[in-house]
């Protein structure tokens, strides 16, 4: 009996011997002719093999994150690759750039760029943030009237916008300011002795028409100057035919004067009792006057903006000592000041 398992144990120690010299034969056989290597699959269909699907991975990951040029922000792959392993036939290379290209393709870019902005609309496209700056500080510096409302937007799109060039773009986006025109003076003697005077220029209504209601003017207006009311609208005096038509605001001589609303000057110069007298001529056919003013600083045709310095605060005309003489017209009848502003 013991002999019989003898037998039967030698017999089974060759039987795995021989197992195990064919499997070695054939996984030298395997290692000779094959090598393990990684097949690629995108969206389920085979593109190729890779041996190191890793360093494959990371090239698609910074391609994604970056893209392949200074403009691309990043990219959306719409099928990314997947990876399995497998025996590989030692004659057959391994595709890593040809995998590459087919992720790339199905690949979406994104562009950044920058677009210069007036106001809610985009004007123009440049490459980078400092460019953008760039034209944005030279409108500035040029006084461009459009300065402030120029901004800057990042963008981010498929397709890219055709960029405009620095200078090219200021010349562009550039609007010349409001010219700023100085009247000619003129003097004449008088019992008091000089009074400066400018010529005249434009045209200008001075009836005496008043309204003691309130007008919808459809703007805002600022204050022109500062100081104290010397006399109300409506009110008669000596030193006046009919009632005032408007308000004076006594303050020093040489104030500045500020328009109280951006508009056109429709009048400059000399105008008997009021002196030196400027109009300007805003929207809603809303005029302001700025009476006895000791210097004008435009002339009829300018531009003005509100706030800018218009003139400077006198004596001059019809007048007791110096102060601003301001009035409201809405269609050439004149309305209280006061009603538009907090004096």
């Amino acid at each position: 009996m013991f002999k019989k398992i003898l037998i039967h144990t030698r017999r089974s120690m060759k039987i795995l011997i021989l197992l195990a010299i064919a499997a070695i034969i054939i996984a030298g056989v395997v290692v000779f002719f094959y090598r393990r290597t990684y097949s690629v699959k995108i969206n389920g269909v085979e593109v190729g093999y890779t041996q190191n699907k890793h360093e494959l991975q990371k090239k698609i990951n910074e391609y994604v994150e970056h893209g392949d040029s200074e403009q691309v922000a990043f990219v959306q792959i719409q099928d990314m690759p997947e990876y399995e392993m497998c025996l590989l036939k030692r004659d057959v290379e391994p595709n890593d750039n040809e995998i590459f290209e087919k992720v790339k393709e199905s690949g979406i870019k994104y562009y950044r760029y920058y677009a210069v902005v007036e106001g809610e609309e985009e004007k123009l496209y440049v490459s980078k943030f400092d460019e953008a700056e760039q034209i944005v500080n030279g409108l500035k510096e040029k006084k461009s009237k459009n300065s402030d409302k120029i901004s800057i937007k990042e963008k981010y799109e498929t397709e890219l916008k055709e960029f405009t060039g620095k200078d090219d773009a200021i010349a562009k986006l550039y609007v010349e300011p409001p010219k700023v025109v100085v009247a000619k003076r003129s003097y004449s003697n008088s019992n008091s002795g000089v009074t400066s005077r400018y010529a005249s220029s434009g045209s200008v209504n001075t009836a005496s028409t008043i309204s003691g209601g309130s007008a919808d003017l459809g703007i805002s207006l600022i204050k022109p100057v500062y100081g104290i009311v010397s006399s109300r609208f409506g009110v008669s005096s000596s030193i006046r035919r009919s009632y005032h038509t408007g308000l004076d605001i006594a303050t020093s001589t040489g104030t500045p004067v500020a328009a109280a609303a951006s508009g056109t000057v429709t009048f400059a110069g000399w105008k008997g009792s009021y002196g030196n007298l400027l109009v300007i001529t805003h929207a809603n056919g809303v005029q302001t006057y700025y009476g006895h003013c000791s210097a004008l600083y435009v002339s009829a045709g300018a531009q003005v903006a509100q706030g800018q310095t218009v003139a400077a605060v006198g004596s001059t005309g019809n007048s007791t000592g110096p102060h601003l003489h301001l009035e409201v017209r809405v269609n050439g009848v004149a309305y209280n000041p006061q009603n538009y502003l907090s004096y």
